[in-house]
């Protein structure tokens, strides 16, 4: 295994405007994940392999990662090679009772994991469209594609908050260990009620606060990046969604996640502050 380095960030994120501040966290999640992209394309390592922003050189560790976050071995096995990254918190297509004919969105979709494993689930007439902020992911994503020899995914880049995706596309939106990097969280969950049909569902995956988090961690940028920094608490995610007008909401911690969270930050004591969780909602309508 290698050695772990700063690809998920080390300096502190700084105390900005709110615009200035967001564009700055951003700038420096997408540099984090830009080298984990570069160092998995290149076979080398990036952090210990345990970490939702790390991975290794080693495909078994990666295969390890996976099955402890709810991935079954046919599953990987489904996917092209260097499409499983080891990244993530959960399963969301565990949740998400894909259909065939239905159309998907992957926020944050990395190398094209989880869009793999949906198309798989949507069959030819439906259609898969995963969507990250960074360019070395993109361009990963779309190899991996054409190495698998998918026709009906796409990769765009964009950022989450602001969706390059038309109004009412989507039947389903689902996402894996994302949606808490982002410094606008409130406006994720808008612009993904935009972008879902009536009757849409969101199923994802994600890193929760259970209590406030301390200011220390808050400014970790490494800690940020890694998906527990910037974790939000429970019942303030449900407000958000609310205010973005979902309904039938559902947010699941799943204690057991702390066994592999445990060794995301070691020393740092995450566990005492963040879970990883399932969250469902619904757009009304349809």
């Amino acid at each position: 295994m290698s050695k772990q380095n700063a690809c998920c960030g080390t300096s502190a994120v700084t105390d900005q405007g709110p615009a200035a501040g967001h564009d700055a966290h951003r700038q420096s999640v997408r540099e984090a994940y830009a080298q984990v992209a570069k160092a998995n394309t290149e076979g080398q390592g990036c952090g210990v392999g345990a970490s939702c922003c790390g991975t290794t050189d080693d495909s078994a560790i990666n295969t390890l990662i996976s099955t402890r976050l709810g991935y079954s071995q046919a599953d990987l096995d489904l996917v092209p090679s260097g499409a499983d990254m080891g990244l993530g918190c959960g399963n969301p297509k565990a949740i998400a009772a894909l259909k065939s004919g239905e159309t998907v969105v992957d926020l944050g979709s990395g190398g094209g994991f989880d869009c793999f494993l949906a198309v798989r689930e949507v069959g030819s007439s439906g259609r898969v469209i995963g969507v990250d902020m960074t360019p070395d992911m993109v361009s990963k994503a779309r190899a991996n594609a054409l190495k698998g020899q998918y026709e009906n995914v796409e990769f765009r880049l964009g950022e989450i908050e602001h969706l390059p995706i038309a109004d009412a596309t989507a039947d389903v939106v689902i996402s894996n260990c994302v949606i808490n990097l982002s410094p606008n969280k409130p406006q994720v969950f808008r612009d993904v009620f935009r972008v879902l049909k009536p009757g849409g569902r969101l199923a994802i995956s994600d890193v929760v606060a259970t209590i406030e988090l301390p200011e220390e961690m808050r400014n970790n940028a490494g800690l940020i990046a890694g998906c527990m920094g910037n974790a939000s608490l429970i019942d303030d995610l449900e407000g958000m969604m609310r205010e973005a007008g979902f309904q039938r909401i559902r947010i699941q911690p799943k204690d057991e996640s702390k066994e592999f969270i445990k060794d995301w930050a070691p020393g740092h004591n995450v566990t005492d502050y963040v879970v990883s969780a399932t969250i469902e909602a619904v757009k009304p309508g349809g």
